[in-house]
């Protein structure tokens, strides 16, 4: 399931169900992202025999996920069917698809449970630190994926009235834009990668509208990343550490810019690529 965003971002589930899945050994994997109030929906499954648990809607607190949802941490089950310490609304679905031992990880992000993700056996064995540590991994790629969704979507609402928003919430903007272009380059995601660096094209081009360079000079995206890290003020040790490089690097790709730009220090770096719609 791609769930998009009103900023054309997306989180991809079905992908961290298949990375749970090649990390923990477990043969199936499924899960979903909150719909509605109190309620997740089963959206991708892998691994399944059947369409069985396909679009089961999950009650917060009821069964294994909405257990692990209520508790805000993981929840396993050795044999689903005869466990006591579960409600069994969705015994029927599970035994549809055969499964025994089952895991469920709550995605949590900013205090508020997202999503579950699931992970299971078709046999009753205690599941380990293996399959738990890649299902809370899986949660946890997911949980920052949609974190970035809701910066951008926050910075895009600003974004679209920038003369309203007034000059202070324009600093706020160019600050979580650089922390934008820095997140992006985690994201394992390629999609969701690039559009959200699109987004951080987009809340640039805002604070610049109609301008185009008349030397058409251009910059790489480290470039780009590391000048916005500048216009926050950052030290090239600051830099370095926010995009994961090597202090040195840093130096080189902000001298490159300054020599495109045509400038000669990093404040006129900045500006200059604040006029060229390359940062808000």
């Amino acid at each position: 399931m791609r769930v998009e965003s009103e900023c054309g971002g997306s989180v991809d589930v079905r992908a961290a169900l298949s990375r749970l899945r090649r990390a923990s050994g477990l043969p199936v994997a499924f899960g979903g992202l909150r719909y509605g109030t109190g309620r997740y929906r089963i959206s991708e499954l892998t691994g399944a025999r059947s369409a069985a648990l396909h679009g089961l809607a999950v009650r917060h607190g009821n069964g294994l996920g909405g257990k692990a949802a209520v508790l805000t941490r993981p929840f396993a089950v050795t044999d689903y069917h005869s466990s006591a310490v579960i409600s069994h609304e969705y015994d029927a679905a599970v035994a549809a698809e055969g499964l025994f031992s089952v895991l469920a990880v709550p995605v949590v992000v900013r205090r508020r449970v997202r999503g579950v993700l699931y992970g299971a056996l078709r046999h009753p064995v205690q599941l380990g630190d293996r399959p738990l540590s890649a299902a809370m991994q899986a949660a946890r790629e997911l949980e920052q994926a949609l974190l970035l969704q809701d910066e951008a979507q926050r910075l895009l609402s600003v974004a679209r009235q920038p003369t309203a928003a007034g000059p202070a919430a324009w600093e706020e903007v160019r600050e979580a834009h650089g922390d934008l272009r820095a997140l992006a380059q985690r994201i394992a995601d390629p999609v969701l990668r690039h559009e959200m660096l699109a987004v951080c094209g987009r809340l640039a081009a805002a604070s610049a509208p109609g301008y185009v360079r008349a030397d058409g000079a251009v910059l790489a995206p480290r470039e780009v990343d590391v000048l916005a890290c500048v216009a926050t003020g950052a030290t090239n040790a600051v830099a370095a550490d926010r995009l994961g490089l090597r202090p040195e690097t840093v130096k080189s790709y902000l001298r490159s810019a300054m020599r495109k730009l045509g400038v000669h220090s990093r404040l006129q770096a900045v500006v200059a690529a604040r006029r060229a719609g390359l940062l808000p």
